[in-house]
């Protein structure tokens, strides 16, 4: 595939999954169509079957806009869209933007502008949450907290960047680089990015956070969506671990644990060690306690009763969800002790060739070619 002659070549492919993103699709597309940016953008939109009128939207919005193009997602999972994308961009630079998030108008000119300094091969921005409802201010308040956001850095701003781990959100790359890791693992259905950039760090890439690249995005607005998406994030952060064990942060166990410790209270044949496991859930629950309150002395008691909520449903998602992907896959034992302070052996170093059973992406984008 090749652009067309006499037309300037595409300097940013920005690769766009979607799936029933009909409430929020035209105030996203609007926003990432008005990117100020000195080259040529496509915008490519890889539907996975919408049922709410998503994909006629976007259809719309491409006779409007010749940038625009609406690709076939028959997977319908976020990682193979990405890939669909991916395989079809014709960007120097590819870039990933979310149906449910606004991104500031030069995203993609800092994006690309830090890349062509040339030390670093993965370029993001700060994940800002923006509450439309009463669950969602919840996790606004509880990702302003240490025991919402754990150690991952993608939720700090500031002025100067500073360089992530595997807690990432979205990006700019090069595309060449992203080909380079056959893109996205599709046995990842949550936690892509984060598999992802554990092949990047592994091959000794650099990732970076630009702070005035921060993006806000719309968090679930129901206790059953939230439960859902944790739950997920726990089972595939277990995969994660299992296949990259230098990836887990200490953080990550603290839901785990919050499990165990609550099953251990009620269900341990052993009366001291129930007691034991009380004593436990009595300090977590303190400690929540004392986040609700520093929220209810700023915003009120309803707020504070809901990052309460919010945050046990959070932990005993990931916690869930941990275990579940523990049984599925095998508990990442070698991520656990590295994650507890023990040092990682050196195999766990080395680069890691790309996904497992993948056809080479960038051999078959070039054939297509």
């Amino acid at each position: 595939m090749t652009d067309a002659p006499g037309r300037p070549p595409v300097a940013v492919s920005v690769l766009v999954p979607v799936l029933d993103e009909a409430e929020s699709i035209e105030a996203t597309v609007a926003v990432m169509a008005s990117q100020r940016f000195d080259g040529l953008l496509e915008f490519l939109f890889a539907d996975g079957g919408s049922a709410d009128g998503t994909r006629e939207r976007l259809a719309a919005m491409a006779r409007r806009d010749p940038r625009i193009r609406v690709l076939d997602n028959p997977l319908r999972g976020t990682a193979s869209g990405l890939n669909v994308c991916l395989r079809e961009a014709r960007g120097t630079y590819v870039a990933r933007m979310d149906g449910h998030t606004f991104y500031p108008p030069d995203y993609l000119a800092r994006g690309v502008a830090r890349l062509e300094r040339g030390d670093v091969a993965w370029v993001a921005g700060p994940q800002l949450p923006e509450a439309r409802g009463p669950v969602s201010q919840g996790v606004v308040d509880a990702l302003a907290s240490p025991l919402g956001r754990g150690a991952s850095k993608k939720w700090a701003a500031g002025e100067a960047e500073f360089d992530l781990d595997t807690g990432v959100f979205c990006g700019v790359w090069r595309r060449a680089d992203v080909l380079a890791h056959d893109g996205w693992d599709e046995g990842w259905p949550r936690n892509q990015d984060s598999e992802m950039a554990a092949r990047f760090l592994r091959r000794g890439q650099r990732i970076v956070c630009v702070p005035a690249m921060a993006a806000r995005y719309l968090p679930r607005d129901s206790a059953r969506g939230l439960w859902r998406q944790y739950r997920g994030y726990g089972e595939y952060r277990a995969r994660t671990a299992l296949r990259h064990p230098t990836s887990l942060r200490r953080s990550a166990l603290l839901p785990p644990l919050v499990v165990v410790d609550v099953a251990t209270a009620v269900l341990a044949p052993s009366r001291p060690v129930r007691r034991l496991a009380r004593v436990g859930a009595a300090l977590y629950g303190l400690a929540i306690g004392a986040g609700a309150a520093r929220t209810a002395r700023e915003h009120g008691p309803a707020r504070g009763l809901r990052v309460a909520q919010v945050l046990l449903t959070m932990h005993l998602a990931h916690g869930v969800g941990f275990f579940a992907g523990a049984r599925r896959w095998g508990m990442p034992w070698r991520a656990v002790t590295v994650a507890a302070g023990l040092p990682p052996r050196e195999a766990e170093r080395a680069p890691f060739p790309g996904p497992v059973d993948a056809p080479s992406l960038a051999a078959a984008t070039e054939q297509e070619r």
